[in-house]
């Protein structure tokens, strides 16, 4: 379920809300915030099937007015390393000018009859700042079926930092509205810092 909003406060509740270790997400997100306001925020949390395990995730984003702060917070089960169960918990502090790229896409059903306005099925929120690239690379060909020389390889570099998908079916048509929301503020303060 996503949560958004624009005051510490409201973040706080969000989080709460989601009830999903609360107590550990607030400390880590709100240390994070320090003592800068909060311009919005995206409380999302999400579960989902690993083999015969069932797993949880939240993943809070927060705008301030220099910074984009992500935290990503997992549960796991007792293992080799740990006998009780644990959760780890993780924030990273992004500033607005490194913001490369806020990518919004939209899954809309019957296209032909869209009107404006009307809510997407599904909306995929994707976030890059130059910290995690992927690179798939493939052997390069030519045109002729038999040629048996090497030519090298060929293949894209994308950047891929951060992607969160939020479905009305999965997660509720507020949940869908309130990434837009949040898209949409985040895109604007980078237009903002980019000038």
């Amino acid at each position: 379920m996503a949560k958004t909003g624009t005051t510490t406060q409201g973040l706080r509740a969000a989080i709460e809300r989601s009830g999903y270790y609360p107590a550990l997400v607030a400390e880590a997100v709100e240390a994070a915030v320090g003592g800068e306001p909060v311009v919005a925020f995206l409380v999302h949390q999400e579960t989902t099937f690993d083999s015969n395990e069932v797993r949880r995730h939240v993943t809070v984003l927060v705008l301030t007015a220099t910074r984009f702060i992500v935290s990503h917070t997992d549960e796991q089960a007792a293992d080799d390393s740990s006998a009780t169960p644990y959760a780890t918990t993780s924030t990273e502090s992004v500033k607005l000018n490194r913001i490369s790229s806020v990518v919004l896409s939209r899954v809309v059903a019957n296209p032909e009859s869209y009107a404006p306005g009307t809510l997407p099925r599904e909306v995929v929120l994707t976030i890059g700042w130059g910290a995690v690239s992927r690179l798939d690379l493939e052997p390069a060909s030519c045109g002729d079926p038999n040629c048996e020389a090497d030519h090298g390889y060929t293949g894209s570099s994308t950047a891929d930092d951060l992607s969160l998908r939020v479905s009305e079916a999965g997660d509720g048509p507020d949940s869908v509205r309130q990434t837009l929301a949040f898209a949409q503020a985040l895109s604007e303060a980078t237009t903002a810092t980019s000038r």
